[in-house]
């Protein structure tokens, strides 16, 4: 299948994608016209590479590092395969997806055009499917609730975004960039309202809470969930005096 990759643009500052148009800054994290380049381009010069979680899961990141492209992660389930999130980079090498599915709008990646080219279903929230940022992209199923399905199991908290979910599946918990390390601290993304962050931030803890977890998957790491928990309670704990 041809695929046009020359009418799309990719920051190298924080990898978005831009549909269909160059902006003269980019409207995400504001670099220079310059710091764009194709998607084409971006395809040649960045590979998707796999990383294993666990049996049935893989992390999926951009290499050499593509700006601050948060990691995606490929769930193969009863011979069907999901996606939460989506590479910045167009890499036809990957694993065909089925359904691609989102914690926030923040980073679509490339997923108009592995939704093109694999045929594959691309699913959000309602609340962060209309914002400027998704000019381009294409939402075949904009859920409202919470659901299940085959296994994998999506909670929307809000917060960071209106319409952030975190996933579930087996003893992995997929939080994106919920929360981040800077320089080695753990904190709260600093984007979006935070009061209501923080409240999210409570309930994704009782989700936790409720569930067998044993592997955190980020923005850009993956963490044993032993390693990973103390820290967050510490950061809600610093945020209740």
């Amino acid at each position: 299948m041809t695929i046009n990759l020359k009418d799309q643009y990719v920051c190298t500052v924080c990898s978005y994608n831009m549909v269909g148009y160059l902006p003269e800054r980019c409207p995400f994290c504001n670099a220079p016209k310059d710091k764009f380049i194709t998607a084409e381009k971006c395809s040649r010069d960045y590979d998707v590479q796999e990383t294993p979680v666990i049996d049935s899961v893989t992390r999926l990141s951009s290499v050499p590092k593509l700006g601050i492209e948060h990691a995606s992660y490929q769930i193969n389930k009863d011979n069907k395969t999901y996606q939460i999130d989506c590479p910045s980079s167009f890499d036809t090498s990957i694993k065909p997806m089925d359904e691609i599915i989102f914690t926030h709008f923040h980073f679509l990646g490339a997923s108009n055009l592995y939704r093109k080219y694999f045929s594959s279903k691309v699913s959000i929230h309602q609340s962060d499917s209309d914002f400027k940022l998704c000019r381009g992209f294409s939402f075949d199923n904009t859920f409202q609730t919470s659901f299940i399905k085959d296994g994998i199991e999506a909670v929307h908290i809000d917060g960071h975004t209106p319409g952030f979910t975190c996933y579930f599946f087996k003893d992995v918990a997929f939080i994106c960039d919920y929360v981040l390390f800077r320089n080695n601290r753990m904190i709260f993304n600093p984007f979006g309202p935070q009061t209501r962050t923080v409240k999210g931030g409570h309930h994704l803890k009782q989700l936790l809470d409720e569930r067998n977890i044993n592997k955190i998957c980020g923005v850009n790491y993956v963490m044993d969930f032993e390693d990973w928990y103390p820290r967050y309670k510490s950061l809600l704990e610093s945020k209740s005096g």
